[in-house]
């Protein structure tokens, strides 16, 4: 039985395999963190974003966004419910000047936590256009 430190623990660790994969472009990180099945939802310059993960690697891999230096992730709150768990994360210096704020979804499976859901809002700065 995990206690509520080891929880905490997991999760953190699930979401540094996610910063550690979309900020240099490492496929394997995010895959390992996200659910087969999850999903991606959110706004960037005022355009909807919505799509299964698979396609959002191929992204990561494209423009990784610590392409430019000066990306920093701070992972602000975590909150667990029993094999439930959110996670929201500050992004800032993506691709060189943009922000973002991601709030993850994980679910328990077996011994394992993994994100099954990234929404994520736009908090600043324009993306350089050979990042879009």
């Amino acid at each position: 039985m995990t206690t509520f430190i080891d929880d905490h623990d997991a999760i953190e660790a699930v979401i540094q395999l996610y910063i550690g994969g979309a900020s240099k472009g490492d496929r394997a990180k995010p895959q390992a963190a996200f659910h087969p099945d999850a999903r991606m939802f959110g706004h960037r310059e005022g355009k909807r974003v919505d799509m299964a993960i698979e396609p959002y690697f191929d992204l990561a891999v494209k423009a990784p966004l610590d392409n430019r230096g000066g990306y920093r992730a701070r992972l602000v709150s975590t909150q667990v419910f029993g094999d439930a768990a959110v996670a929201i994360l500050a992004e800032d210096g993506c691709w060189g000047a943009v922000s973002f704020a991601d709030i993850f979804s994980l679910s328990r499976f077996g011994e394992d936590g993994k994100i099954v859901n990234k929404t994520f809002a736009h908090t600043g700065g324009e993306a350089p256009r050979r990042s879009r």
